[in-house]
């Protein structure tokens, strides 16, 4: 079936929806984007979402294209339109089309884009086996707070990892882990404290990074933000990842070395378990 798709004011069938070439998210890489996982065609942590969107928006001076309630709206009216049970709802905003210039004007009408995508987010088969994952440079530009869309370093990254046999990659910066390629990273110690990395430009602020941390005490943690090392994760209990998409999901190894027994640990399910909890207790839906 094909897709409902939002354009610029416009629903359309996803195989009309054209963007200009001379678009400055496609010859720049200059416009962010906005993930929000669907459950039962409700909305999850719509409002961090929200507030992240517009700190990134503001931080590169692009005019927000519509109002905070239109855009619950529209976040709405395509799960909706496409029928979306279990998935993701990206957006994507640019500051626009003009001929190619490394000045841009002032005033450019953004360029507005939204879709959906069906994932079965509650089934994820890695909840089950864990994430196998690589330590390598991180080589990303300097501001990774704003949620750009310059994912080409990343990209390629977790597709060396796949063809190494690995799920994913960690980015490490002098000597410190600052996050997986598209997700935070955390760790739980020996001495049952979850560890994630202080938020700074080094890392994107994760919205279910910060859901989840407001859950710790349900799961008897108690956490830290601070800088760790591959050496410390690997000497951790228990490991994973926070993302939209991944809610949270194991880690059972780096570099071919096991953290813990090598198996999802258990405090790590019950995060999990207690965040989808969570987040279906507070879902946004009509």
């Amino acid at each position: 079936m094909t897709r409902t798709v939002y354009l610029n004011g416009q629903w359309l069938p996803e195989d009309q929806a054209k963007v200009s070439i001379f678009d400055r998210g496609y010859t720049f890489a200059d416009a962010i984007y906005e993930v929000t996982a669907v459950i039962g065609g409700k909305l999850l942590d719509f409002p961090g979402h929200t507030a992240r969107l517009k700190r990134s928006l503001d931080a590169l001076g692009i005019p927000m294209p519509v109002s905070e309630a239109d855009l619950l709206e529209l976040h709405h009216e395509i799960v909706a339109k496409n029928g979306l049970d279990q998935g993701l709802v990206y957006l994507q905003i640019s500051r626009g089309a003009e001929d190619r210039n490394f000045l841009f004007s002032e005033g450019l009408t953004p360029t507005f884009s939204m879709f959906t995508q069906v994932v079965p987010l509650l089934t994820n088969p890695k909840a089950d086996t864990g994430l196998a994952i690589l330590a390598v440079p991180d080589g990303r530009w300097a501001n990774r707070q704003i949620k750009t869309v310059q994912l080409l370093y990343s990209s390629l990254a977790k597709m060396d990892a796949k063809r190494q046999g690995a799920d994913d990659v960690i980015f490490v910066e002098d000597g410190m882990i600052t996050e997986a390629s598209s997700a935070n990273f955390h760790i739980i110690t020996k001495a049952g404290v979850l560890v994630t990395r202080q938020l700074s430009n080094a890392l994107l602020h994760g919205i279910t990074r910060g859901s989840v941390l407001g859950l710790a005490e349900k799961a008897n943690l108690s956490f830290e933000e601070r800088a760790f090392s591959v050496e410390e994760a690997l000497d951790a209990n228990e490991a994973f990842i926070t993302s939209a998409g991944a809610f949270v999901l194991p880690v059972v190894s780096i570099d071919g070395k096991a953290i813990g027994d090598g198996k999802p640990g258990a405090r790590t399910l019950k995060l999990r378990e207690i965040y989808i909890d969570n987040q279906l207790a507070n879902a946004l839906g009509r």
